[in-house]
């Protein structure tokens, strides 16, 4: 599984990890202990260089005060002998610290011979005290007593004891140095060791994981373009780890349920064209049909109202060739002018069904002609009176106009007033005035009827 391969990977790190800080560890701690024991060493060299040089000014003072007489420099060599006392002890405490550190077999000697070099400067010290308070000896007693002093003990006893400590110092330091070295130098092979080990690790463990992970990954962004650009048939193979294999199956169940949306959309939209064509062509029939019979019915009005045109004209002309013969029967003057009146009122329908038969079929023919505007309108006038002899309603006639004639078709502007004036006759109340307006502007007439009737919803 790729979990088990990124915990192996990420244990093989961490080992490498805690190997450098181990190594890290150990010669941080390594060097400063050479450091604080080289500093410890170095300190005891200058302080044993330090006693030499202090000892031996103390050594002249003391000289010199045996030869030019007591009193001379005694604050001088007080100070000297503080300082002489001090540097002994504080080469007493290092060097039993480094004895501590570096063990008896690297100091031996060390702590025993300061010892020593502590008792022959006191012995110095109190011999040059009794050759300057010793006054009963001879003078050449006294300068051979100080000439053994100076030959013997300081240059031959003590000048090797000193150079023996500073000697044997100096060895220490060299070992010290030696030893940073080497310790330098192991910690430097460690290091390229564990570096010429922990690179190829590292190199071969980022290159088999990105081994483990290309493959699969590429498959997957494979399986993402194919979805995006439509291919819902594309699958992921598996075979991986498992977490790669889990996402595979995933993706391919999801290409799967995308795929199947996908034809059940298709097989919905051949439906839905299907249904819209089979709608599409029972509206183009059912339009078709409706043209048909609307061609139908403006051909019946048309047809209908020249049918009724013709017998209607004959009884029309036959009736006012009789009412204008001398007839005695009373009667029968009567009733041809209900036949006149009625046929008249025929005539009035048949021309209006005519009028719309034109109009929807496009066409209606317009005769204009130049009229007298006073003489149509003293018709239109006498047609309208006649038409609420049955009704108490009373119709007014108001002329604003500025010119006598005007160019217009008198019959289907009289046909069009009438046609208006009908229908305020029908919708306005008994004993209420319906007024019609004639007014001029410029060139043009208008017409307005105005009625007492209920507004229009």
């Amino acid at each position: 599984m790729y979990k088990k391969k990124l915990a192996i990977f990420a244990i093989i790190m961490a080992s490498l990890l805690v190997a450098t800080s181990a190594l890290v560890a150990v010669s941080s701690y390594t060097t400063r202990a050479n450091l604080t024991q080289n500093a410890i060493a170095q300190s005891l060299l200058q302080e044993h260089l330090l006693l030499s040089s202090v000892s031996y000014r103390l050594f002249k003072q003391l000289t010199d005060e045996l030869i030019f007489g007591a009193g001379a420099n005694q604050a001088e060599v007080r100070n000297k002998r503080k300082i002489i006392q001090a540097s002994l002890l504080r080469i007493t405490e290092l060097e039993t610290k480094q004895r501590e550190a570096l063990g008896e077999q690297v100091t031996k000697g060390s702590v025993e011979d300061t010892q020593a070099l502590e008792q022959l400067l006191d012995s110095i010290i109190r011999d040059f005290r009794a050759i300057i308070t010793d006054h009963n000896q001879s003078d050449l007693t006294k300068e051979s007593r100080l000439q053994y002093l100076l030959e013997v003990t300081i240059d031959n006893q003590f000048r090797e004891a000193i150079n023996a400590a500073v000697n044997r110092q100096s060895t220490v330091v060299t070992y010290l140095d030696a030893k940073i070295e080497a310790t330098n130098q192991s910690i430097l092979i460690y290091s390229i060791i564990l570096a010429t080990l922990s690179v190829p690790v590292v190199i071969y463990g980022c290159y088999w994981l990105l081994g483990i992970l290309y493959q699969p990954l590429q498959s997957i962004r494979m399986a993402a373009e194919s979805v995006a650009t439509g291919n819902y048939d594309y699958r992921i193979p598996r075979g991986f780890d498992k977490e790669f294999d889990d996402i595979a199956t995933a993706f391919n169940t999801m290409a799967e349920a995308l795929n199947q949306q996908k034809q059940q959309e298709k097989q919905y939209q051949q439906q839905l064209e299907f249904e819209v064509s089979q709608r599409t062509t029972d509206l183009t029939k059912a339009n078709n049909q409706l043209r048909q019979n609307e061609s139908a019915r403006r051909e019946f009005l048309a047809d209908i109202s020249h049918e009724l045109r013709t017998p209607i004209t004959i009884i029309r002309g036959e009736s006012q060739v009789t009412l204008r013969q001398q007839a005695d029967n009373d009667a029968l003057r009567e009733t041809l002018e209900i036949v006149l009146e009625q046929s008249l009122a025929l005539s009035k329908l048949v021309d209006d069904l005519l009028f719309v038969a034109r109009t929807e079929s496009g066409n209606l023919r317009v005769s204009a002609a130049k009229h007298d505007i006073h003489e149509f309108v003293a018709e239109v006038q006498k047609r309208s009176n006649a038409m609420v002899a049955s009704k108490p309603i009373q119709i007014a006639l108001n002329t604003h106009i500025s010119m006598e004639t005007a160019v217009f078709d008198d019959e289907r502007i009289s046909q069009v007033l009438l046609i208006l004036l009908d229908n305020a006759i029908k919708h306005s109340p008994s004993n209420s005035q319906i007024n019609v307006d004639v007014m001029s502007n410029n060139a043009a007439l208008t017409f307005t009827v105005t009625d007492s009737g209920p507004r229009d919803g």
